[in-house]
Formats: C-alpha cells, structure tokens, sequence
C-alpha cells in the first residue's frame, strides 16, 4: 500500500508542478478563458504523462514488484486452502 501511495502522491506531484508551468507559459502568449484552460490542462495531462515514464520509473518498478509479491502470496494461499481440503 505504501508504494501504490508513494507513486500516486509522486504522478499528482509531477501533473500539478507541469500544469503550472504549462499555465504560466501559456498565459503570457493566450488570453484566459474556458478554452484556454482546457488546453493547458490537455498539455498538461500529455507532457506530465511522458515525464512521468522517465522521471517515475523506479517508484513504478517498485509497486509493479509489490504487486507481484502480493499476488504470489495469494496464490500461495490459495494452494494452500486446496491442498487442505484436498487431504479431508
């Protein structure tokens, strides 16, 4: 749980710090408005997307490790519980 946290803490870190520069960029050559906003935070979600591949990598290796440990010991348990009433 903690590396599923840390990771999703970390990708909503790397959206917003990207959508700040984005607007901040943006607003000096454009006007504000609705259009305006929606095409930053459209960029925004895009390029934080790819910096994110790069930047997270490591903390994403690590949940996808946690995951398959946490789905090793399931199945593991599951054997177990079929073996036991295997033998009953």
């Amino acid at each position: 749980m903690k590396a599923f946290l840390t990771y999703t803490v970390a990708r909503i870190a790397v959206f917003a710090v990207t959508f700040g520069i984005v607007w901040g960029i943006a607003s000096i050559f454009f006007e504000s408005g609705n259009t305006f906003s929606l095409l930053v935070l459209l960029v925004a979600l895009i390029l934080s997307s790819v910096a994110s591949i790069f930047l997270l990598a490591d903390l994403r290796n690590k949940l996808a490790l946690n995951v398959q440990q946490r789905a090793e010991r399931m199945t593991e348990r599951l054997e177990e519980s079929r073996r036991a009433e295997d033998i009953d």
